[in-house]
């Protein structure tokens, strides 16, 4: 007679016992191929050709001093950050890190209710924060690809090398900020992350950023003769002095002023933050370029010179434009004309700063306390007057 019972444990049994089967076939299987993987790394280092590698790292060279370091074309050794040729770019480094801050750590409630009150701003202020969020999303973008796609490659220089990696880490800090805000107030993000493609102002000066750093991202770009140390030169000019020495400008001081008229302080909170590092920015930038002069003398001819003025003068017209686009009444204690005698002031300031005439001779600066606010140390929170902690890395408790 037929025990279902008893069937149903044979089958059970069976079962289990195929299972067993296959588990042991797939243990021999996974043996067989680690054996068979290590059989071929143990093959392959037993083959291999070290003749590149000892070629890239100069087995045997004599070490690197102080005199063999430039900042570029430099045939040293990269990969030694020491002995210490530009102590001013390590200090920077060091600067740059002791400046952490991260967006979350801004607290961005008011603004949200401010944002979202139909009276809690003017349509100027409005077209303001988008224009400014639109403009600097896609600004520090651009920025971190030209370090990391061009500059990092031809600088070198390793303690430069190493200020770069921690601004381009900024650059993603700045961005993430930009895309905080957009979020917290439930703005359009396509309106905004688009802008750099559809409104003029914003996307002429996007457009000059990215002309200038196409010949040298291209991956087949050397520097080394006058022509090629020329255009990087160009590049470092276009995206330290200009993009980052004057195409912020209008937008941090609007945003600054309406944080001092206790509008939108959370917005205008990250921005001084951004403010810091980007100034920081600009002198390292302005230093490279100083001392690329000074070790390539011939790079510095009268043409050049004129060359670069004419950017800085390229760069100011776009800003003023920008400044009249975004400011077609007066506001925030601002106009577009006091505007463009800032960014003279500023474009003076840049021309001095690389040794060229300025063009503006005698012109002021209209709004004293952005210099207050950059002068102020990181550790202050402007608005609130309280101490912000940071912990670095070492002081983290687990």
């Amino acid at each position: 007679m037929l025990n279902w019972d008893k069937y149903s444990e044979e089958k059970g049994a069976g079962a289990d016992m195929c299972e067993a089967e296959a588990l042991q076939v797939q243990k021999i299987n996974t043996e067989t191929t680690a054996n068979d993987l290590l059989s071929r790394a143990q093959a392959s280092i037993a083959n291999m050709d070290v003749g590149p590698g000892l070629d890239e790292l100069e087995i045997g060279a004599a070490r690197v001093q102080v005199d063999d370091k430039r900042m570029i074309n430099c045939r040293a050794d990269l990969n030694q950050l020491v002995p210490f040729k530009y102590e001013w770019a390590w200090q920077k480094y060091l600067d740059a890190c002791s400046n952490h801050w991260m967006p979350q750590e801004i607290n961005m409630a008011k603004d949200i209710a401010m944002w979202k009150d139909p009276n809690g701003l003017s349509d100027d202020e409005r077209l303001i924060i988008k224009r400014s969020l639109g403009y600097f999303s896609s600004a520090d973008s651009l920025v971190a690809n030209n370090l990391v796609l061009a500059i990092y490659r031809l600088i070198t220089n390793p303690e430069c090398r190493q200020y770069l990696l921690r601004q381009a880490f900024e650059e993603a800090i700045h961005t993430h900020a930009y895309q905080y805000c957009v979020e917290s107030l439930g703005m359009d993000e396509g309106e905004v992350f688009n802008m750099y493609r559809e409104v003029p102002s914003v996307a002429r000066k996007a457009a000059w950023s990215i002309a200038h750093t196409r010949g040298i991202s291209n991956p087949d770009f050397k520097s080394g003769t006058i022509e090629t140390d020329q255009e990087l030169l160009r590049n470092l000019i276009a995206f330290y002095a200009v993009t980052e020495g004057i195409f912020f400008y209008c937008g941090f001081s609007q945003i600054l002023s309406m944080g001092r008229r206790n509008k939108m302080m959370g917005v205008a909170e990250q921005f001084q933050y951004i403010l810091r590092d980007e100034s920081m920015h600009l002198n390292f930038g302005i230093d490279v370029i100083n001392q690329i002069k000074l070790e390539n003398p011939h790079l510095w001819t009268n043409e050049f010179q004129q060359e670069a003025t004419q950017m800085i003068l390229e760069g100011m017209e776009l800003e003023i434009a920008y400044a009249r686009d975004t400011m077609p009444r007066g506001v925030l204690g601002m106009n577009a004309r006091m505007m463009e005698e800032y960014l003279q002031f500023i474009a003076n300031r840049r021309l001095n700063q690389l040794g060229l005439l300025e063009q503006f001779p005698g012109v002021k600066n209209p709004f004293p306390w952005m210099s207050e606010i950059m002068d102020l140390r990181k550790e202050k929170n402007f608005f609130e007057a309280r101490v912000i902690e940071y912990k670095t890395g070492g002081a983290l408790q687990w």
